[in-house]
């Protein structure tokens, strides 16, 4: 009978764990009041102070970046064609005259380094593009209200790994919206179901380099913040985050078509002032999703659930 009992013991608590770690359960919050909560630390945390800052990291890791991801892109076959993809993609996403600026540096990068100076400044470009990594990861610890215990030379590899694996998400999301339909188109003809392949890739495309995105949030609200948590592949917080990035991106940009005046009261500077705005958009949506799943954790141990962490601990 005391058999039966603890084992049935052992089973409840072990679907309550199962329970506790869904972050989609919210912590036990209905939206509306895991909104209000997010509000709340939102003007705690200087939310928009820190998005400011992390646009000042991201001017100086966003051109160093993107020449580590060209110069990998360029050692791939069809090198060039990823490239050029890389670039009219950014194009189509980015402020006009942020694109332009970019588009301009990287070229002029390009054009000035060869040989020994092109792979020194291939391995400078991943230390600077880390260091923009760094500083996100600093900004999530202040999500958490914890500071960062961790030595700085553990630091820097965590920072330069995230850079690395990052850049191979975004280079696999590229192939995939490139090459996606001429790879299932060879597949379909020696299967013989090359319609209904290129069919199904054609509707599946978009959505896996969604998830390619949503991911590479993922990995920073997991690994950035000094947190002992629980690996989930899609969180409520990295799905939010990617879709306000994507959705205040697009707006700004239709902004800009009608109505940029930066260009006429900055002249070239201009290019820069959006360059700087667009970052700090990126960031906020960043800091948006790292504060949703933090609320989410913090409201979890506050109702008493004992794998989560209350404010200001790293482990539960």
């Amino acid at each position: 009978m005391h058999l039966y009992k603890f084992q049935a013991k052992a089973h409840e608590n072990t679907e309550k764990k199962k329970e506790r770690l869904s972050p989609w359960k919210l912590g036990g919050l209905t939206p509306l009041q895991l909104l209000k909560r997010v509000y709340n630390e939102f003007n705690e945390d200087e939310v928009l102070t820190r998005s400011a800052a992390l646009a000042f990291y991201f001017v100086s890791a966003l051109v160093p970046m993107v020449f580590f991801l060209m110069a990998i892109l360029g050692l791939l076959a069809q090198g060039h064609d990823l490239q050029s993809g890389l670039l009219g993609y950014a194009g189509r996403f980015m402020p006009p005259d942020a694109y332009t600026l970019l588009q301009k540096t990287l070229k002029e990068i390009t054009n000035n380094s060869t040989g020994l100076k092109l792979a020194i400044g291939l391995v400078l470009a991943l230390w600077s593009g880390s260091g923009g990594v760094s500083s996100i990861m600093d900004a999530l610890n202040r999500c958490y209200h914890v500071s960062d215990s961790r030595p700085f030379w553990k630091q820097r590899l965590l920072a330069i790994a995230l850079t690395i694996a990052l850049s191979a998400l975004t280079i696999t999301a590229l192939i995939i919206i490139l090459y996606g339909g001429d790879i299932a188109q060879f597949v379909g003809n020696h299967t013989g179901l090359s319609a209904p392949l290129v069919m199904a890739w054609r509707i599946v495309q978009w959505p896996l380099a969604f998830f390619f995105v949503v991911l590479s949030f993922a990995l920073l609200y997991f690994w950035g913040p000094d947190t002992e948590q629980d690996w989930t592949w899609i969180t409520p917080g990295s799905l939010v985050g990617v879709i306000l990035w994507i959705g205040v991106s697009l707006i700004f940009r239709v902004y800009l078509h009608y109505f940029n005046s930066y260009s006429k009261t900055y002249g070239s500077l201009g290019a820069v002032i959006i360059l700087l705005y667009w970052l700090f958009i990126s960031g906020l949506a960043l800091l948006i999703g790292g504060e949703i799943n933090s609320e989410i954790e913090h409201a979890a141990a506050e109702r008493g659930h004992p794998d989560a962490k209350e404010e200001g601990e790293k482990v539960a």
